[in-house]
């Protein structure tokens, strides 16, 4: 109040100087900004899009690749709290559920090894394949890709866990 006496008017009379000018009237986008931003969001959408969209099946293979790297961790860890892997036949659900055959862990993790409480499903939504003891390690895991028989060449071509970089 003091501010606004002492200069002679009030805040409803306040005089604009050249400053206030410059921030009244641009309350938004004009259509042309507008249009140049869509523009170019097209255009990055035209090239993009392709790109991701054309390789589905690549996308599979990088999934299953990764799930298989995760289940090798899972088993690790299995290892590490029961001196042993599972067996070929108490399969990879031995991580989601204590086994009650062969040999049966005494440090069985409560909860499991895998975050969810089954095993995963590839990509193609085959079971993975899972031998113990393997013949490339002390384990093999396999997809057998979009045929989901073993073998297989391009998109069919299996994933193993002995060939993953």
């Amino acid at each position: 109040m003091m501010d606004e006496v002492s200069h002679g008017y009030s805040a409803g009379s306040r005089r604009k100087g050249k400053g206030d000018m410059m921030k009244t009237g641009n309350h938004g986008f004009t259509l042309i900004e507008i249009l140049v931003v869509m523009v170019i969001l097209g255009i990055l959408a035209g090239l993009i899009a392709p790109r991701i969209m054309g390789k589905p099946e690549e996308a599979r293979r990088t999934k299953a690749a990764l799930q298989i790297r995760s289940i090798e961790s899972a088993l690790k860890m299995y290892k590490l709290d029961n001196g042993v892997y599972p067996s070929t036949e108490q399969g990879l659900e031995a991580l989601v559920k204590k086994p009650e055959t062969g040999i049966v862990p005494k440090s069985w993790r409560d909860g499991g090894y895998l975050e969810s409480v089954k095993v995963p499903l590839d990509p193609w939504g085959n079971p993975f394949v899972y031998v113990c003891p393997g013949e490339h390690g002390d384990f093999d895991i396999s997809s057998y890709a979009r045929d989901g028989e073993k073998g297989g060449e391009g998109d069919n071509a299996d994933i193993n866990s002995w060939e993953i970089e």
